[in-house]
């Protein structure tokens, strides 16, 4: 019976790249206005919201999102995340309603059609490069000054296989403590197994999100930084391994 998954695993990611192609093509000339200009960026980020429900459902995802504290609308954060997939980027922007800008590596931008937008709507990364780094923090206080949100995987790219959460790098609680904008913690649980890097894997079912209580910086300095951090992880890091051990009880 297994022998009659490859074939279902081959076309589910066709189908997967299929899914995030037609939005694209289909709005195509929408978007490309929408982003002609910084101040319509909350215009493109709906539409970007609207191409993330269409890939989950498309998917036979079933998205969850607890919230333990519900984001401001008009007000600034830095929400993080734990990063397993390329399902990420969809669950957050579903998960999100704030709009916000997406710190990501520029190797994404060679994607064909959405590296298009990818690039010219995120705040892109080389982390090999100090000068890239320095960079991507004044295009992010940029966009805070202009009354946006930030996005940041801090792991800095998916961790191997055994780790369930690797460690956080230090650039998104310093433009938070800098900004005095709260750090907003988000659990991934299922994105993972639901469609991770590992091309035969996968398959349709629920994917969920835990929003946290926000880790207020107000009052904050940048020698605290590692101490954010550090609780911002074990947040998430904890509720992992809570499901972790939930699915493993008999």
């Amino acid at each position: 019976m297994g022998i009659f998954k490859y074939p279902f695993w081959i076309f589910y990611r066709i189908w997967f790249y299929i899914l995030v192609a037609l939005p694209i093509l289909v709005l195509f000339p929408v978007l490309v206005i929408s982003i002609s200009r910084e101040k319509w960026y909350p215009f493109f980020f709906k539409l970007a919201r609207f191409w993330a429900k269409f890939i989950l459902i498309g998917m036979g995802f079933r998205y969850r999102i607890v919230r333990e504290e519900k984001p401001i609308l008009g007000k600034s954060y830095m929400f993080i995340a734990n990063h397993t997939s390329m399902m990420d980027i969809m669950l957050m922007l579903v998960a999100v309603k704030n709009p916000f800008v997406f710190v990501g590596k520029k190797e994404l931008a060679k994607i064909p059609l959405f590296g298009f937008f990818y690039k010219r709507t995120c705040i892109l990364v080389d982390r090999s490069s100090a000068k890239s780094r320095q960079a991507v923090f004044l295009r992010a206080q940029r966009r805070l000054h202009q009354g946006l949100s930030i996005c940041i995987f801090p792991e800095g790219g998916v961790p191997e296989e055994h780790i369930i959460l690797d460690e956080f790098k230090d650039g998104a609680f310093r433009l938070a403590i800098k900004h005095q904008i709260s750090v907003v913690p988000i659990t991934f649980y299922d994105n993972k197994k639901r469609f991770s890097y590992t091309f035969f894997s996968g398959g349709p079912g629920q994917v969920r999100a835990k929003i946290h209580s926000f880790l207020k910086t107000e009052g904050l300095t940048i020698e605290h930084t590692r101490e954010l951090n550090e609780k911002a992880k074990s947040i998430i890091l904890e509720d992992l391994k809570i499901s972790y051990n939930k699915k493993k009880l008999p």
